[in-house]
């Protein structure tokens, strides 16, 4: 990670509550702003508010779920797996993994042995 300025930026993310809550619920399953408001007990604005900060830190994936007929929605799924904060010789380092997000709907599903050996590379 560069600079002070995008350590803090992530910190401050980070240690927000909602924004916490949003990449817990989105890392177990994509989600609409609509869902996560309800899975989190947040309002709209807030949720809209925290994934586009979550979104500028890349902890965030959005979607487009188009549907026939209109009434395109958007989906959420988290991307981080791991954060860590190193102090080595007077300066900070941050390191972020990315996870691949969960399966947003739609898409191709793996058969249970499939699925298996995916979290089992991941653990």
């Amino acid at each position: 990670m560069s600079g002070d300025s995008d350590l803090a930026g992530l910190l401050d993310v980070l240690s927000d509550e909602y924004a916490r809550s949003i990449l817990a619920a989105t890392s177990v399953r994509p989600m609409s702003a609509k869902q996560i408001a309800e899975e989190c007990d947040m309002s709209g604005p807030t949720v809209y508010r925290r994934v586009e900060r979550l979104r500028e830190h890349d902890l965030v994936e959005e979607q487009t779920r188009v549907r026939v007929g209109g009434n395109d929605y958007n989906t959420y799924a988290a991307t981080l797996s791991e954060f860590s904060l190193q102090l080595d010789e007077g300066s900070f380092e941050a390191t972020l993994e990315a996870a691949p997000p969960p399966e947003f709907p739609g898409q191709h599903e793996d058969d249970a042995a499939d699925r298996f050996t995916k979290m089992w590379e991941h653990l």
